[in-house]
């Protein structure tokens, strides 16, 4: 069982994001917290989450180094009794608002992996993107974290973005990897409506030369791909649990959590989920829809697809890409060898 908690306050609207954020209602941030607990004994019970059954946590957003230490106890001390043994705990963080007291408040509540939403270390590149960071605020942080004692650091970066070229995508690595980072995700830039991008499309520049020599110079700093935007000598262990369909608690304002064939959606206004976190929409999955999905993920990461939920005519398929080099068969499962080509070769499968 996999837990997600998703903290919607922001320091700054990057132009890109379409994330359910805002930077204007830090006001309900202790409201909010307390709404999270009250959805977490409902969830913790609708999900029949018994004694040490939690086997990964992660705290995205949103920012959720916006929120104090402190308003996150309550939350860990309901969820105690059911971590499991060297569960994985990440939280996401901008390095303008995690400072050092803020890594040691949640390195002492038991988060042990923090990634850090880094894009760039060029700052023109930075402001470009609406970022409330600079690259100097960007490695201090990261030295932080391991001042701190995190052991498992991740940082993202961005690219295909107006301006790219390889001499800047190449500084970012080179400046990346001279950070004690164990695990790097990468992202292309992709233009989403209602945001200021929107407007813009142009500012996504994404070539697909550019983007396999990118992910090649990642894999000659010793990071091997697991999936195709994550690189690392460490893969979380959250980020495989999506992808081999686990079962998920999604907390929060917009979240998103999956109980065998049904998905649950809380409601995405802040405001409205404070009033009732248990106001949750069901989606009920089919077969296909569960099997689509599950073609998709595995082909996009380390996963892979196992022969037995495909029927004769995708088997058929599958062997004869097989054949033609373009997947690898092992263990009675369909692995890709180019995540470049995932979605390509999933819609030709099924």
């Amino acid at each position: 069982m996999l837990l997600y908690i998703h903290i919607p306050f922001c320091d700054s609207k990057c132009y890109y994001c379409a994330f359910n954020s805002y930077v204007d209602k830090f006001h309900l941030k202790e409201e909010y917290m307390e709404a999270l607990c009250a959805q977490l004994e409902f969830e913790l019970k609708r999900f029949n989450v018994v004694h040490k059954e939690i086997e990964s946590i992660f705290i995205g957003g949103g920012t959720p180094s916006t929120v104090a230490p402190n308003l996150y106890e309550k939350l860990f001390y309901m969820l105690n009794p059911y971590l499991g043994e060297n569960i994985e705990i990440t939280s996401e963080a901008n390095p303008n608002s995690a400072t050092q007291t803020w890594l040691e408040g949640m390195h002492k509540l038991g988060v042990n992996r923090i990634s850090f939403g880094v894009q760039s270390f060029d700052d023109a590149k930075l402001k470009l993107l609406n970022r409330a960071h600079n690259s100097t605020q960007a490695k201090e942080a990261v030295f932080n974290a391991k001042k701190v004692g995190f052991k498992n650091i991740s940082l993202d970066l961005i690219y295909a973005t107006l301006g790219d070229t390889k001499e800047l995508l190449e500084n970012d690595l080179q400046t990346a990897f001279s950070l004690p980072i164990n695990h790097l995700s990468a992202y292309a830039l992709t233009i989403e409506e209602g945001t200021p991008f929107e407007k813009k499309p142009y500012m996504s520049k994404e070539r697909l030369g550019l983007t396999s020599w990118l992910f090649k110079k990642i894999k000659k700093f010793g990071f091997k791909q697991y999936e195709i935007s994550n690189f690392g000598s460490y893969q979380s262990s959250h980020n495989l649990g999506y992808w081999k369909y686990k079962n998920y608690i999604g907390l929060g304002s917009g979240a998103v959590g999956k109980l065998g064939m049904q998905r649950y959606y809380p409601t995405a206004v802040i405001e409205e989920y404070i009033k009732n976190p248990l106001n949750i929409k069901t989606e009920q999955l089919d077969l296909i829809d569960k099997k689509t999905e599950q073609i998709f993920l595995g082909l996009r990461s380390c996963v892979g697809v196992h022969k037995d939920i495909l029927n004769t005519k995708e088997l058929e398929k599958a062997e004869l890409l097989v054949q033609e080099k373009k997947l690898l068969l092992k263990n009675d499962t369909f692995y890709n060898k180019e995540y470049l080509l995932a979605d390509e070769i999933a819609l030709f499968i099924s």
